[in-house]
């Protein structure tokens, strides 16, 4: 089978993050040819008749969708699997409508809350137009877009009950976040991630991973930003570690993160592979931060970790997401 490894045009000036599609690149084609099929990659870029002309060139049997932005910009994520729907080649991962739900912040978060599913209280420039106070206390200033937690630091959490001055703040900050920024009321307690595998029937919830805060003084906020995520010489990434040792004594809050986590998936329409990022405030509740559908591939990423703590090593988990997607789209380039 010939697969074509899509991915970010990666700009000379990348980021961390931007630079991480590389090692994914790498990783999923090893895993890929062990398996015995030829590999070979291309760029996404926003030329779409360029991209749908590589594609046909090469008549893939399957696309392996690694896309995560789209000229530097991840409200375009969505482009990827829209022009594969367009040219009616299988791909893996998400299909077109879950990539925009889940990738606009805000969106998501609506239906997150409307089907029931606690996610902290936010609010978006709309939200503050005309209003004059918000409920008292610490907001995390965020891209309604952006992943990796770009532009994400200490100086994102603000204590305000004012809208105007959270409305200025979203608006000053918004250009380093993407071009649009929202606030998230902040969640100050533990964090938990839990990946999803696809199955032959149905998914499974990989083990759930905990994010410490090693040492962190009390006045430095507990939060995974940018640094924590990518700066290796950071205090931040040096005691942020990840750990699957958690005490047996919150094994119901794992359940219910796990049952949340299913949610999110059929909420979403989630295919392939997932995430559900949580925090979990001081009385034991469990918020949904978001529901992401494309988490990075790399072998020594979060994704993997959590696989290979069910048994699942990393060639095995390349080729459940390529029987999920064959399963899911059977049809051939025209």
């Amino acid at each position: 089978m010939h697969v074509i490894l899509l991915h970010d045009a990666v700009p000379p000036d990348a980021r961390a993050d931007e630079m991480d599609t590389l090692v994914q690149i790498d990783a999923v084609g090893q895993a890929l040819t062990e398996m015995g099929h030829t590999c070979s990659a291309v760029a996404f870029q926003l030329d779409l008749s360029g991209v749908a002309h590589s594609i046909r060139r090469e008549r893939p049997d399957l696309v392996f969708n690694l896309v995560e932005s789209v000229g530097s910009r991840g409200s375009l994520i969505y482009l990827a699997p829209a022009l594969l729907d367009t040219l009616r080649v299988p791909y893996t991962g998400a299909p077109t409508p879950a990539m925009f739900l889940t990738s606009g912040k805000i969106v998501a978060k609506q239906l997150l809350a409307a089907h029931g599913i606690a996610t902290p209280q936010w609010f978006s420039i709309d939200d503050l137009r005309g209003a004059t106070t918000i409920p008292v206390g610490r907001y995390i200033v965020k891209s309604a877009w952006e992943d990796a937690s770009v532009g994400l630091d200490d100086h994102s959490i603000v204590q305000t009950d004012r809208a105007d001055e959270l409305s200025s703040i979203l608006t000053e900050r918004a250009e380093g976040l993407g071009g649009e920024a929202f606030a998230e009321r902040f969640v100050d307690g533990r964090e938990f991630n839990l990946s999803l595998l696809a199955e032959d029937e149905g998914v499974r919830v990989l083990p759930a991973a905990e994010i410490r805060f090693d040492g962190y003084p009390a006045d430095k906020p507990r939060i995974v930003g940018y640094a924590a995520k990518w700066d290796s010489e950071s205090y931040e990434y040096a005691n942020t570690p990840r750990t699957f040792n958690i005490e047996t004594g919150i094994g119901p809050l794992i359940d219910e993160m796990t049952g949340i986590a299913r949610r999110c998936w059929r909420l979403f329409g989630l295919r392939g592979y997932g995430r559900v990022d949580f925090r979990v405030d001081a009385d034991g509740r469990p918020w949904v931060l978001e529901a992401n559908a494309n988490p990075c591939l790399s072998p020594d990423g979060g994704f993997a970790a959590a696989a290979l703590q069910s048994g699942v090593d990393y060639p095995r988990v390349i080729e459940r997401i390529v029987s999920d997607a064959l399963r899911a789209a059977p049809v051939s380039v025209e």
